[in-house]
């Protein structure tokens, strides 16, 4: 499979060169020269398929041509070692636990299978080191960090905002140490992702050092999520036969919603989709008007959705041929404040007892503002309740149990580098490595 750029003006690469450049040489993003549809037979039998099974399916679709089946099988199931389940939270309204993975957020399984897939090339090319660049406004960070920890060959650098990500997120990638450095930055998401794109188009750089990004940018990171909508819609089936679902996806970089589009191109069922913002609309601005105005993010209690440009919007208009009319047909949007949130938060606890991150209370409150007659939803619960305690805590008025899994990151000791927004220092820092 080729992949282009979505600028249009770089060479065509094979699936080994986007994933190690992360970026085109255009600034564009990698989109596969086509999307593989999948029979009507794996359509027909998808609910008596496990996870792995059917997700092994969806990834031969995308890397069957470039990766030897009995390797990618084994990066799939090797990835894929705990269960997302389907969680009825109201009627009509389904939540999709993304967070039992071992960050407990959604983004494990798109860093896991990248440092598998990356470390499959290294080894197979004999590349000395490859440096992997991260920016995070929260879950991106922990993710890839255990992800590629301890993985031979690969250093990971995450990139944060300072003193905008919780405490618990922050612990899951500075207590690492080993092949894992955390920058911490003084600005804002934004700015940790400018300064990861200017490092891929700064030659001086590039011909140092071996250079790539796990980010949503690229495609190693953001196909793979496109499992989580096929196995969604499986354990659908088994309660609702023959149901179409209404999706709806918290949405930050874009990376998470996009690779749900490609799954529905691929055939998936799926009715339509939301995209649920916080108060950093820029897409929900984008629905109404039909112009894109990226502008600097505000922090939000959603603080992973807290994206001032998202970079995978060039993605969805690649998809859809830069068509307002035709992404506004399968994507409608939504955006909440603080307080809605929270509100969201402290009723569906309320009522229904379920407990809900600030992010997945945007998806809810979506869906359940959002659905028609007749409709069945699936929201996308991205993340898990503690990992940002004090503030659920606060607007539930009840103890939110930390999992032992978070425990054991909490006790660790943050080593952090302070890194200020200026490129030039960020470069001369790794010109040093």
């Amino acid at each position: 499979m080729k992949y282009y750029s979505t600028s249009k003006q770089a060479p065509e690469a094979t699936l080994e060169e986007a994933v190690v450049k992360g970026l085109a040489a255009d600034k564009g993003l990698f989109m596969p020269r086509s999307i593989n549809p999948l029979p009507s037979t794996f359509y027909a039998e998808i609910v008596h398929l496990s996870f792995q099974e059917m997700a092994y399916r969806v990834a031969d679709a995308f890397f069957g041509e470039d990766v030897p089946a009995e390797t990618l099988k084994e990066i799939v199931y090797d990835t894929l070692n705990f269960d997302v389940p389907l969680v009825p939270v109201s009627p009509g309204i389904y939540s999709l636990e993304l967070f039992h993975g071992p960050t407990l957020a959604f983004k494990d399984v798109g860093g896991r299978f990248m440092a598998r897939l990356l470390g499959y090339f290294i080894r197979k090319e004999g590349k000395q080191q490859v440096n992997v660049l991260v920016a995070t406004s929260g879950d991106t960070g922990s993710a890839v960090a255990n992800g590629f920890l301890g993985v031979e060959g690969i250093h990971v650098y995450v990139l944060y905002p300072k003193g905008k990500v919780s405490e618990i997120q922050e612990k899951q990638f500075t207590t690492l140490g080993r092949n894992i450095t955390a920058l911490e930055v003084d600005g804002t998401f934004d700015d940790c992702q400018a300064l990861v794109k200017s490092a891929f188009m700064d030659a001086e750089l590039n011909a140092h050092m071996q250079l790539t990004s796990a980010n949503s940018i690229n495609v190693a990171r953001f196909l793979p999520q496109a499992f989580y909508y096929f196995y969604a819609y499986a354990q659908l089936q088994r309660l609702q036969p023959g149901v179409q679902p209404v999706i709806c996806v918290p949405s930050g970089n874009f990376g998470n919603i996009t690779a749900g589009l490609f799954g529905k191109r691929m055939g998936l069922p799926i009715s339509r989709f939301i995209a649920a913002n916080n108060r950093n609309d820029i897409f929900y601005q984008y629905l109404q008007t039909g112009e894109y105005n990226p502008r600097p993010s505000v922090a939000t209690l959603a603080n992973a959705m807290d994206v001032g440009n998202p970079s995978n919007f060039a993605r969805v208009l690649d998809l859809y041929g830069h068509s307002h009319d035709a992404i506004a047909t399968e994507v409608s949007g939504a955006t909440y404040t603080d307080e809605q949130i929270a509100e969201t938060m402290r009723a569906t606890w309320q009522e229904h007892h379920y407990l809900l991150d600030p992010h997945g209370a945007c998806g809810y409150r979506a869906l359940a503002e959002g659905l028609r007659t007749g409709e069945v939803g699936i929201f996308l619960e991205t993340a898990h309740p503690a990992k940002f305690k004090d503030t659920v805590e606060q607007i539930i008025g009840a103890e939110v149990a930390v999992p032992a899994k978070l425990q054991a990151f909490m006790r660790g000791t943050k080593q952090s580098l302070p890194m200020s927004k200026e490129f030039a220092q960020f470069k001369a820092y790794l010109m040093q490595q």
